[in-house]
């Protein structure tokens, strides 16, 4: 079974996002969506830095509504900034954060995290995976930015992954 199905997860989430983007359950649209289900994660193999073990789900949980909370509330002071500020008054800024995680499976989500909410990107990783450098849209305080993103994204992620 694992030989054909290295990831159910993920062959479970193929086939059910094929299935909701053709929005059809007649007979070809099914045996695509199988197909797809079995060759994507077998294709995909190698590209997966490790094995995902998730060692805390209730912490994984936490930061899931944590990270949509602050996704919404970014993107509404984002949009504030940008109806009501002029751009020689937003302070874009690339920061450098630095990390304790060292875990790949960890760095991939907290890649997402920065890259989803509105206002952030991830820019680069350090060679040795110590530091991020982040752009960000309005930095006030670089120091209390560095300290969120430690705090509510790095610690969580440690206690998932590498615990």
């Amino acid at each position: 079974m694992k030989r054909w199905l290295p990831s159910p997860p993920l062959s479970l989430a193929l086939f059910v996002v094929w299935l909701l983007l053709n929005q059809s359950t007649d007979a070809a649209t099914l045996l695509l969506a199988a197909l797809m289900a079995v060759a994507v994660p077998l294709l995909t193999r190698s590209l997966r830095p490790a094995t995902v073990r998730m060692r805390r789900p209730g912490v994984a949980l936490m930061l899931v509504g944590r990270v949509a909370l602050d996704m919404a509330k970014s993107a509404w002071t984002v949009a504030r900034i940008l109806l009501t500020r002029r751009t020689a008054d937003i302070q874009s800024a690339f920061v450098r954060v630095p990390l304790q995680m060292r875990d790949p499976n960890g760095l991939a989500v907290l890649a997402m995290i920065l890259c989803l909410t509105p206002g952030t990107a991830w820019a680069e990783l350090s060679f040795d995976s110590s530091m991020l450098l982040i752009h960000v849209f309005d930095v006030a305080d670089e120091a209390v930015f560095i300290a969120q993103v430690q705090q509510r994204y790095e610690r969580p992620l440690m206690e998932i992954f590498e615990s």
